[in-house]
């Protein structure tokens, strides 16, 4: 099978599940990602502060080395599935979440039936929806972590995001008004709550990346006139005796 020479705009549903069979096999087992926490490490990518080139961030999909494939073309293969993903993750967070497609979405695991909304309906191992892909987005936080840290100093509002998606990952809530206190664990609801907001969220900070990234043309002001030059309103007076007066 030969490889298109341009990656896709974003995976289908067969190339979806070429993938997350494909990271199962050879990524999962060696510490790497499985299709979930792909999805979270590479939408926190393209919000980043800064660029991080396929160079180095490839290698922690796979758990910090590539795996020595077949052929140079099954090689092409897994690098063309990839940037498709990277490419629709890249999409995803420019559009907000009303406009956002499905084939857009966050690719998160969640429960098939729609009556299972209680916990008490739920086994232990579903109530962790969203927690690979949290830990995903906080994998690749971690390759940019001083530019992200002076994010966080400089804008509330995104450690207010950041604690939603720690909710995620860690599974418990701390409380913000007395951090010594014990930690809440968070329900199945509470996780679907912050699951719905992934895609707003991940909207505000691209648009904080764009902005940081424009850059900003200094006002230029006009030099004043001297003091005992004419008015430059044209009163026939001095500066400093009609519009330069204190």
């Amino acid at each position: 099978m030969s490889v298109p020479t341009t990656p896709p705009p974003y995976l289908d549903d067969d190339q979806i599940e070429r993938l997350g069979d494909l990271l199962d096999r050879r990524a999962v087992p060696f510490k790497g990602f499985n299709l979930e926490a792909l999805d979270g490490f590479l939408s926190a990518l393209a919000v980043a502060p800064s660029l991080v080139p396929p160079s180095e961030w490839e290698p922690v999909v796979w758990g910090g080395k590539p795996p020595r494939w077949d052929s140079v073309e099954e090689a092409g293969q897994v690098q063309h599935l990839l940037l498709g993903h990277w490419n629709m993750c890249a999409a995803r967070v420019r559009l907000d979440s009303d406009n956002l497609p499905d084939h857009l979405a966050p690719l998160m695991w969640l429960p098939e039936d729609p009556e299972l909304t209680g916990e008490e309906a739920l086994h232990e191992d579903e109530l962790d929806v969203g927690q690979d892909w949290a830990l995903g987005f906080f994998a690749a936080v971690s390759l940019r972590e001083d530019e992200w840290d002076r994010w966080l100093d400089e804008n509330d509002w995104i450690e207010e995001i950041f604690d939603q998606l720690d909710r995620l990952a860690s599974g418990e809530a701390i409380n913000p008004d007395d951090p010594t206190a014990p930690v809440t664990p968070i329900g199945y609801r509470e996780r679907l709550a912050i699951v719905a907001g992934v895609p707003g969220m991940l909207a505000d900070l691209n648009h904080h990346r764009v902005d940081a990234l424009t850059p900003r043309t200094p006002i230029r002001r006009e030099a004043a006139p001297g003091r005992n030059e004419p008015c430059p309103c044209g009163s026939g007076k001095k500066y400093k005796k009609c519009c330069g007066v204190q």
